[in-house]
């Protein structure tokens, strides 16, 4: 089964290239296609999968796409009375911005130099090794999230200057690796000289923070960042302990100011710690997020949220297939 979501970027009614989108519509005798265009489209599909389990899922669009589709696949399995452990198989084909968890887990290219046909070369690939039993398989860990609406399924949680990134990337229109490359220079620049968008983006915002029920030290965070993924995108090594475990994450947070945090950016890039005293940095199986009673911005794998309480925990090992 492959389910293509519509409403990713590269996979929209407005894509400025059908490439990949052809890709994933070619006729394949093993392979049955379906297209989504909302999450009750999205349901429905989860819905028949727990039904009828197939030998393996291929989930096309970007990191949101992920998430929701594997959210829905856990949901709908459980309602039919399925573990999480029957889940089957599952290939993650590129058709984001960015698709960060699938250039964790087998997607090479659509960089910074990128001729953007990468994905449609990658995709059909992946899809050809799936359906003829050649792709190969490894476990991979996920996070279980938790917030005041919902409990969801994915692989990077953050706050602080992650979602201040992400409002910023969102009003500049999303333009990919590229995009996020200018945003994460100018931040860097700006933060030797009070600039603005490094202060919009660094500044600590009100949060305190748990792991593993301790309290961190603070209640006022500029980042606090969860994940699965080592590379959370344009060569961030922010959380470079995040597959060491199937059961554990990695979770890092700080304090530290603009002018403290941000030029640690090339430490981050070489995979290192943040320096400074109070910082949180731990493989975890538990990490609690609560902000003020109006609420606050946190990103689930590229998905904007406002809650006053979130809770990780580890979700289920999936069967990711690659090649």
């Amino acid at each position: 089964m492959l389910i293509v979501n519509r409403r990713a970027r590269r996979l929209s009614a407005d894509a400025s290239s059908r490439a990949l989108l052809d890709v994933l519509r070619a006729r394949r005798p093993e392979v049955r296609i379906v297209e989504t265009h909302s999450m009750e489209d999205l349901a429905a599909a989860a819905d028949h999968l727990a039904r009828e389990v197939p030998d393996a899922i291929v989930l096309a669009g970007g990191d949101g796409s992920y998430m929701a589709g594997v959210t829905a696949l856990v949901r709908s399995f459980a309602a039919a009375g399925r573990s999480e452990d029957a889940l089957p198989p599952i290939a993650l084909a590129p058709g984001g911005t960015v698709s960060t968890v699938a250039r964790n887990w087998g997607f090479r290219g659509g960089g910074l130099f990128s001729r953007g046909d990468e994905q449609a070369r990658y995709a059909s690939r992946l899809i050809d090794a799936v359906s003829r039993g050649r792709a190969s398989v490894t476990d991979r860990p996920t996070l279980r999230v938790t917030d005041d609406r919902a409990t969801r399924v994915g692989f990077i949680v953050g706050a602080g200057l992650v979602s201040r990134f992400f409002e910023v990337y969102d009003e500049e229109g999303a333009r990919g690796y590229r995009g996020a490359a200018s945003i994460v220079a100018r931040v860097f620049a700006g933060s030797f000289a009070h600039g603005g968008l490094a202060d919009r983006v660094l500044t600590p915002v009100p949060c305190t923070i748990e792991v593993d029920g301790e309290r961190a030290p603070f209640d006022r965070t500029s980042l606090v960042c969860a994940s699965v993924v080592r590379d959370l995108g344009i060569g961030i090594h922010l959380l470079y302990r995040a597959a060491e475990s199937l059961d554990r994450f990695h979770v890092v947070a700080t304090p530290l100011g603009p002018s403290k945090l941000g030029p640690q950016l090339p430490l981050v890039m070489a995979g290192r710690p943040l320096l400074g005293a109070g910082n949180v940095d731990a493989l975890t199986r538990s990490l609690e997020l609560r902000f003020p009673d109006d609420g606050g911005a946190y990103v689930l794998d590229g998905e904007l949220l406002r809650t006053t309480r979130v809770v990780v925990t580890p979700g289920p090992v999936l069967r990711i297939l690659s090649v």
